[in-house]
C-alpha cells in the first residue's frame, strides 16, 4: 500500500482530497459528443457554459475537444489544440478557477498547458502516447490517469483493472511524476461491459489501496441508461445515485455534466457520512 495523498495542489487551490469529494464540470467543445455534442462549440456557448458551471460551484472545468464515445473518429492534433487551447486561455482569463485538458495526446497537453491548463485528464492512462508523461512532468501538474482497455476482455477482472492502472502509476513514475500529484479514474463506461461497469462502481473502495485521489466519471453513461432503460437526456438520477456511492467510497472527485444537482448530492451524502460520527 502507498502512503495516502491527502491535499493536492491543482491550480492556485489545494484540495483537501481525504476528506471532501469535489466536482469536476464537464466542458466538451466537440460536435459529436454522446451527450451534449455541438452545444459548446462556439466561444461564446462555450464560455457561457463555464460561467454557468463556476456559478453552480464546479470545483474545476475539464474541456475537451475530441469526443471518445464508443466508435468516435479521432481527430488530429491541431484540430484538437484549436478547439480547446483559446477556450482555457478564455477561461483562465475570466474566472478563478482550475481548468483540465481532457485528451491523451502529448502535443494537445503541451497546447493546453501553454494557454493556462492546470491539469492532464488522460484516457488512456499514459498508454497511448509515451511522450505526454514527459510533457506532464516538465510542466510538474498534476495528472489524472483513467483505466482502459482496447477490449473488455479480463481473466481476473479487479485484479487485472489494478495491474492495468499500476502499469499507468511506473509509467509516471519513470517520467518523474510525483505519486501526490496523480488521480486514479477507474474508467466507467471504457473497455468494460455493463456488468464490469457496475462491479466496478460497486468495488470503488479497492482502488484506494493506491494511496491516490479517485475521479469518479460515470455522468450520463450508458452504465445508467442500460440501468434505467433511459436516454440520455434522462440520465440524472442514476447520475447522482452513483455520485452519492462514490463519495462514501471514498472518492475524491466525480465528472459531471449537472454541477448544481451532483453538489448538492455530494454536500448531503457528505452530510451523512460525517454527522453520524457526532
Amino acid at each position: 500500500m502507498q502512503k495516502n495523498v491527502t491535499n493536492m495542489k491543482i491550480g492556485e487551490r489545494t484540495f483537501q482530497v481525504a476528506e471532501s469529494a469535489y466536482v469536476m464540470g464537464i466542458l466538451n467543445v466537440t460536435p459529436d459528443s454522446f451527450s451534449d455534442g455541438g452545444k459548446f462549440i462556439s466561444t461564446e456557448s462555450a464560455l457561457r457554459q463555464a460561467e454557468k458551471m463556476v456559478d453552480e460551484g464546479a470545483d474545476i472545468i475539464d474541456v475537451g475537444g475530441e469526443s471518445t464515445r464508443p466508435g468516435y473518429q479521432k481527430i488530429s492534433d491541431e484540430e484538437e489544440i484549436q478547439r480547446t487551447a483559446h477556450i482555457i486561455e478564455l477561461i483562465k482569463t475570466r474566472f478563478d478557477i482550475p481548468v483540465s485538458i481532457d485528451t491523451y495526446k502529448g502535443k494537445v497537453a503541451l497546447a493546453a498547458l501553454q494557454a493556462g491548463a492546470d491539469l492532464v485528464n488522460d484516457i488512456w492512462g499514459l498508454k497511448y502516447d509515451r511522450n505526454l508523461a514527459k510533457v506532464i512532468a516538465e510542466a510538474g501538474v498534476p495528472c489524472c490517469l483513467m483505466h482502459n482497455r482496447e477490449q473488455a476482455v479480463y481473466y481476473n477482472f479487479m485484479e487485472d483493472v489494478k495491474s492495468d492502472l499500476r502499469e499507468s502509476l511506473e509509467i509516471a513514475g519513470e517520467a518523474g511524476i510525483a505519486q501526490d500529484k496523480i488521480i486514479l479514474d477507474p474508467g466507467v463506461g471504457f473497455g468494460k461491459t455493463y456488468e464490469h461497469n457496475l462491479q466496478i462502481i460497486y468495488k470503488l473502495k479497492e482502488l484506494k489501496t493506491f494511496g491516490c485521489p479517485v475521479l469518479l466519471g460515470a455522468s450520463r453513461k450508458s452504465v445508467v441508461g442500460i440501468a434505467l432503460d433511459l436516454p440520455v437526456e434522462e440520465r440524472l438520477e442514476g447520475t447522482l445515485a452513483i455520485t452519492v456511492l462514490g463519495v462514501m467510497a471514498g472518492c475524491a472527485f466525480v465528472r459531471v455534466h449537472d454541477v448544481l444537482a451532483n453538489k448538492r448530492a455530494i454536500q448531503m451524502a457528505e452530510a451523512v457520512r460525517e454527522g453520524w460520527k457526532g
